[in-house]
């Protein structure tokens, strides 16, 4: 399984914040939006992982996160050079995929709950085609909707329907066979000018080969693409680790609790930022002396729910 994340777009619905910085830089609390989408496909158990972004801020992501070996992966990045839609992301990539499978998200994509990790591996291990999950949501008028039977198949996708034929948003999140380049490659832009992702998922719909995974009332989903909803984003990140006294989204931690990287490593990369409160909770975890008892909460874990003691 490859991993990809779209960093693109021109972040407009954040201007005038994103007029000379990608929107996937800002920061989301106490740390850049990207390491959250990142951290969905860490704990999905995807090491291979591509960025997809503007050409005028590739360097700037390659820069941040380099060639992922501090996190024992690895990152490629791909240029997009005009915002053309979602589905683009996958034919930029159709080297980069060949012939496996490949988990897609959008990089202002924000999912957290008890439980995320199993389902997303579970969605992963198990998928045959192409899998989207789905939100409930208020205003579901506002997303792509999907309708779906009690045995959970999908019976019909639409995107941003006026009356929508159920409560269920089209999540940022995507799971697809290695066919999906070649479907990519089929649609037709949109009214907007775009290849729209609800093309590419009814595709698979038609087919039968669409299946859609439910994130319950313990989830959380967010879409940090406006002043709100990023500022909402960074409250709810503050307010869960300060409760909670985890932190969301740390990569390294991620990287050591999955055998990535050494308690060395991680002790090293807490110390190069020991003057802030990320790199003193890297240090505390490097030097944890009850690690059996924290390896025992682990399972209770909401972004490490699948971390095996080893």
């Amino acid at each position: 399984m490859k991993g990809i994340i779209l960093a693109g777009g021109s972040g407009s619905r954040l201007s005038p914040t994103t007029d000379s910085i990608n929107k996937h830089l800002l920061a989301v609390f106490d740390k850049p939006m990207i390491y959250y989408p990142l951290s969905v496909l860490m704990l999905g158990g995807i090491k291979e992982i591509m960025i997809v972004s503007t050409p005028e801020d590739k360097p700037r992501f390659e820069d941040l996160l380099g060639d992922g070996s501090e996190l024992g992966i690895s990152f490629t990045y791909r240029e997009q050079a005009d915002p053309n839609g979602i589905p683009e992301a996958l034919t930029i990539s159709e080297d980069f995929i060949g012939k496996d499978d490949v988990t897609l998200i959008l990089a202002d994509n924000i999912f957290y709950g008890q439980g995320f990790t199993t389902l997303l591996r579970n969605a992963i291990q198990n998928h045959k085609h192409a899998t989207v999950f789905g939100y409930r949501v208020k205003d579901a008028n506002r997303f792509g909707v999907v309708e779906f039977d009690h045995n959970q198949k999908v019976i019909s996708l639409e995107e941003k329907p006026e009356d929508p034929r159920s409560d269920f948003a089209v999540t940022g999140l995507y799971i697809y066979d290695h066919k999906a380049v070649q479907e990519a490659k089929k649609l037709q832009p949109s009214e907007r000018g775009e290849l729209e992702i609800t093309d590419l998922n009814k595709a698979y719909l038609n087919r039968g080969q669409l299946n859609v995974e439910l994130l319950g009332r313990g989830f959380a989903w967010m879409d940090a693409g406006t002043h709100e909803a990023l500022f909402e984003a960074a409250e709810f990140v503050k307010i869960t680790q300060q409760r909670q006294g985890f932190k969301l989204a740390c990569l390294e931690e991620i990287a050591y609790y999955l055998g990535y990287i050494s308690k060395e490593a991680l002790y090293k990369k807490g110390k190069s930022m020991e003057k802030n409160d990320y790199g003193q909770y890297l240090m505390e975890i490097a030097e944890r002396k009850h690690t059996q008892q924290y390896w025992d909460s682990i399972d209770r874990h909401p972004m490490l729910g699948l971390v095996e003691n080893e």
